[in-house]
């Protein structure tokens, strides 16, 4: 799988992503992608996120649903206590009930003063343990949320697509479909380059 990320990477020039879970794995995929990224329920396990900051390469630490966007703080701080200011704070929703996720806008501008951050609209949007113990999601309101992200100046946004969604092997009940994907950011373009203005 990483040989097929470094692939994509250089054959259409885009900078890729994995997640990582286990300290072994950080020096491994630092081989083949741009950016490591620390899961949510993993981002308060020290050794591992003292494992990615020591590859050199860019960390992307998730902000768990259970965490306060003050809290990321420390996280980040582990990242740059290894000489390592390649850092990003992704925020993707937090606990609302059993059910639900909620996005608090107020957390964009507090975690932008540890790192550069990024909204995951679609993860924001689960709805856990809806039927079978299967998640669920909105993806009727990828559009809101990721409007809502870019008007209170969030540094980058993360949506998951599929060109077929509702057979997608994992998070499908909250992607985009992919043929909406470019109208999408071609709005969200609009609006960044209107709050830039101000």
């Amino acid at each position: 799988a990483l040989k097929i990320l470094e692939k994509v990477s250089k054959t259409f020039g885009v900078p890729t992503v994995t997640d990582i879970h286990t300290n072994e794995d950080a020096a491994m995929a630092a081989e083949y992608v741009d950016v490591l990224q620390i899961p949510a329920f993993l981002v308060r396990q020290t050794d591992l996120v003292v494992a990615a900051a020591n590859t050199g390469k860019t960390v992307n630490l998730k902000k768990g649903q259970f965490m306060s966007p003050e809290s990321m703080k420390h996280a980040v701080q582990k990242v740059l206590d290894c000489n390592n200011e390649n850092v990003m704070v992704t925020d993707r929703g937090t606990m609302f009930g059993y059910q639900d996720m909620i996005v608090d806008f107020r957390g964009i501008p507090t975690m932008q003063q540890f790192g550069t951050t990024v909204l995951d609209v679609t993860h924001s949007l689960q709805q856990p343990n809806q039927t079978a113990g299967v998640t669920g999601g909105r993806p009727d309101m990828i559009e809101t949320i990721a409007k809502a992200g870019i008007a209170v100046g969030v540094d980058g946004i993360f949506i998951e697509t599929h060109f077929d969604p509702a057979n997608a092997k994992s998070d499908g009940a909250n992607m985009l479909h992919l043929d909406y994907f470019e109208g999408l950011m071609t709005r969200l373009t609009a609006i960044r380059k209107t709050i830039n203005q101000f």
